[in-house]
C-alpha cells in the first residue's frame, strides 16, 4: 500500500509541473509589449529633411529700374512724330518740320531743338545720309554726345564731405536725400543728414523719418532758425564721429525777406569751414515742370555753383526733354535721376539707355 501511494504521489507532481509549464508558454504573448519602432514612434525631432521648411534666404537688393520699363508716358510724345519720320521714304522738308515739332513738344526746347537739328542736317550731308531710319539713328547719336557727362557723386579724402541739395520747395529734395543716404549706407559710409529747411516745418521730420529707416544720424534746428548754423553743426558732429558725409538739405523758398540765393551762398560758405568741404552741390528738379525746370536750373546754377542735376518723377508725365535742355543750355550733368517711389528708383543716370527708351518704340 505504502509503495502504490508513493507512486500515485509522484504521478500527480509531474502533472502539475507539466500543467504549470503549458500555462506559463500560453501568458507569454500577454507580455508588456516592446517599444514601438522608430518608423512610427511620436515625431519628437524636427521633420526629415524632405518634408522640413527651407531656411529663410538672404534678402536680395531689387535690381535696378530700367530706364525702358518707366518712360512709356516720355517715350509716347515722340513715337507719334518718329513713327511718321521713320513711314517716308525720303528726306524732305515735311521730314525736318515733323522732327522739330516733335523735339519742342517733348520739352526740349526751341533754341536747343535748332542746335540739334542743325548739326543733324550738316551730317546728313556729310555723310551722304537719304533714307529716315539712319537719320533717326543719327538723331540718337546727337542727342546721346550731348547727354554724356560726369555722373560721378565725388568725395575728399581726410575731410568731411557735404552734399548740399537745392531747388524750389515741392521738387522732392528731401526724399532725395533720404534715398541717397539709403544708398551710401549700404555702401558702408557713415552718413549724417542736417535739416537745413528750417522754413518748412515739416521738412526735418520728414528727413528725421529717412535716417531711421537707412540708418544715418541727422541735426536740426529750432523752426525758422539759421540753416548755416544747421548744417554747420551737422559737420562738427559728422567730424566728431568719423563720418565722412554730410547731406544738407536747404530751403526751396523763404519765409522772410532774406533773398534764397543769398541765403544759398551763405550755407555755402559755412559748410565749407574746416573741416567740411563741399564736394557736390545737387540741383533738385522735378522733370514734370518742362521747360520751368530750365529757368530754375538757371537760377540756382549761378547763385549756387551747381556741380549736378537730380531729377525726379522722371517716370510720370515729363516728356523727357527737359534732360536734353538742361544738359545742353547749361552744360551741367544730369548725376541722377527717379524713376519710381522707393529708394532703390534713384538711379544714376545713362545717357545711352536714356536715349534708347526715349526714341525706340
Amino acid at each position: 500500500m505504502a509503495i502504490l501511494l508513493i507512486v500515485l504521489i509522484a504521478v500527480a507532481v509531474i502533472v502539475l509541473a507539466l500543467t504549470g509549464f503549458v500555462v506559463a508558454r500560453r501568458r507569454r504573448p500577454l507580455a508588456a509589449p516592446a517599444a514601438p519602432a522608430p518608423a512610427v514612434a511620436a515625431p519628437a525631432v524636427a521633420p526629415a529633411p524632405a518634408v522640413a521648411p527651407a531656411p529663410s534666404a538672404p534678402l536680395e537688393t531689387q535690381d535696378q529700374p530700367r530706364f525702358r520699363d518707366r518712360l512709356g508716358r516720355a517715350r509716347s510724345t515722340l513715337s507719334g512724330y518718329l513713327t511718321s519720320v521713320r513711314s517716308r521714304e525720303g528726306i524732305d522738308d515735311a521730314t525736318w518740320e515733323e522732327l522739330e515739332e516733335g523735339l519742342i513738344l517733348a520739352d526740349v526746347g526751341a533754341t536747343v531743338t535748332a542746335g540739334i537739328l542743325d548739326e543733324l542736317r550738316a551730317r546728313v550731308e556729310r555723310d551722304g545720309i537719304a533714307d529716315t531710319e539712319t537719320l533717326v539713328g543719327a538723331l540718337k547719336d546727337e542727342l546721346v554726345s550731348r547727354l554724356r557727362g560726369d555722373t560721378t557723386l565725388h568725395s575728399a579724402p581726410d575731410v568731411t564731405n557735404v552734399w548740399l541739395f537745392v531747388g524750389v520747395n515741392g521738387v522732392g529734395k528731401t526724399t532725395t536725400i533720404g534715398k541717397l543716404a539709403m544708398r551710401e549706407v549700404r555702401s558702408g559710409r557713415r552718413v549724417v543728414m542736417a535739416a537745413g529747411d528750417t522754413f518748412r516745418a515739416a521738412a526735418a521730420d520728414q528727413l528725421e523719418t529717412w535716417a531711421e529707416r537707412a540708418g544715418a544720424s541727422i541735426i536740426r534746428g529750432n523752426e525758422g532758425g539759421d540753416p548755416g548754423s544747421v548744417v554747420f553743426d551737422a559737420v562738427r558732429h559728422a567730424a566728431a564721429r568719423g563720418a565722412d558725409l554730410v547731406l544738407a538739405d536747404t530751403a526751396g523758398r523763404l519765409h522772410t525777406k532774406t533773398n534764397l540765393m543769398e541765403e544759398l551762398k551763405k550755407v555755402r560758405r559755412v559748410a565749407e569751414r574746416p573741416p567740411g568741404q563741399v564736394t557736390e552741390v545737387l540741383l533738385v528738379i522735378d522733370a514734370t515742370t518742362g521747360q520751368n525746370g530750365l529757368i530754375q536750373a538757371q537760377q540756382f546754377a549761378s547763385a549756387a555753383g551747381v556741380t549736378g542735376v537730380v531729377l525726379t518723377k522722371l517716370d510720370g508725365t515729363a516728356k523727357g526733354g527737359i534732360v536734353v535742355a538742361i544738359r545742353t543750355e547749361l552744360g551741367i550733368p544730369i548725376k541722377l535721376v527717379g524713376l519710381g517711389e522707393g529708394a532703390e528708383d534713384l538711379v544714376e543716370f545713362d545717357a545711352t539707355e536714356f536715349v534708347e527708351a526715349l526714341i525706340d518704340a
